[in-house]
């Protein structure tokens, strides 16, 4: 949902792609724009996540979001995003005001997926988010959970090529 307050949009993130069995959770930070107009996580043609998950998880590039979806479940891995709700001009990370941050529920989150062993955050925004308005207010019990950041998948994160990023996401292996 996007809802317009002059060039800024106040914007709601998506649903965890995961289901009970999730080991691993990939944590965004928000959904860009094209990705809110399509509701679907990295909807962005030049984002590198599905190239990197098809490489790693050996999707056919056809296959259509619901596919991927499935197929991420299927390998134990849950997609979210460290911020529920939050206002920002256009997609960028450097553009969410501050003020404005709501981050998602932790807690019921991984009640619900106590298989969960893994944070990999896709990039410095969402470690960021997690650690400065999740960790404080999260139950002792997830405290534990393993957690690493990787590259963004962005195509702001241009420093990087497919290639590069790719060779950091590999600790990712199918189920």
């Amino acid at each position: 949902m996007v809802t317009a307050i002059s060039k800024i949009t106040v914007e709601t993130g998506f649903p965890p792609i995961a289901d009970k069995n999730a080991q691993i959770l990939i944590l965004g930070s928000m959904p860009s724009v094209k990705s809110l107009q399509q509701q679907q996580y990295y909807a962005h043609p030049r984002n590198a996540f599905w190239p990197i998950m098809s490489a790693l998880l050996g999707m056919d590039k056809e296959w259509g979001y619901q596919q991927r979806c499935d197929h991420l479940r299927k390998n134990h891995i849950a997609v979210w995003d460290a911020l529920k709700v939050c206002q920002r001009q256009g997609s960028l990370d450097s553009n969410i005001e501050t003020s404005s941050m709501i981050a998602n529920d932790f807690n019921a989150f991984f009640q619900q997926h106590p298989k969960i062993g893994q944070i990999l955050f896709n990039g410095g925004k969402a470690e960021q988010v997690f650690k400065q308005y999740v960790i404080p207010n999260l139950d002792k019990q997830f405290r534990h959970i393993t957690q690493m950041r990787l590259p963004s998948t962005s195509p702001a994160h241009a420093a990087m090529t497919l290639e590069q990023k790719l060779h950091s996401w590999r600790l990712i292996k199918p189920s």
